[in-house]
């Protein structure tokens, strides 16, 4: 089992930067594949960023690549969000995600709001 809490989440004008955390506890995610999702109001969970077991490769969608990065410290069970150039079509409750072969875990998510 695999508990995630994230945080980092606030309120920040457009072109302000913001870096989500997601923590893990209950065992190390060196054997997972993290990643960042979103979901705005009256939306679906939308991908934003991967990393795998490593760190060594990423990949983001469009809407959110050359603005965004993803990043790990498997010693510190941390999983990073670095969001900058932020536009308000950012806002959303962000959720972190664990996964690894016949397991998914979710986080709570945090709030992003970008304002205009």
């Amino acid at each position: 089992q695999v508990q995630l809490v994230e945080s980092g989440g606030g309120l920040v004008q457009a072109g302000g930067s913001l870096r989500l955390s997601c923590a893990a506890s209950g065992r190390t995610l060196s054997n997972y594949v993290m990643a960042w999702f979103r979901q705005a109001p009256g939306k679906e969970r939308e991908f934003v960023a991967r990393t795998n077991w490593s760190g060594g490769s990423t990949y983001y969608p469009d809407s959110v690549k050359g603005r965004f990065t993803i990043s790990r410290d498997n010693a510190k069970t941390t999983v990073y969000l670095q969001m900058n150039n932020l536009k308000p079509e950012d806002t959303a409750i962000y959720y972190c995600n664990a996964r690894s072969t016949g397991a998914s875990y979710w986080g709570q998510g945090t709030q992003v709001t970008v304002s205009s």
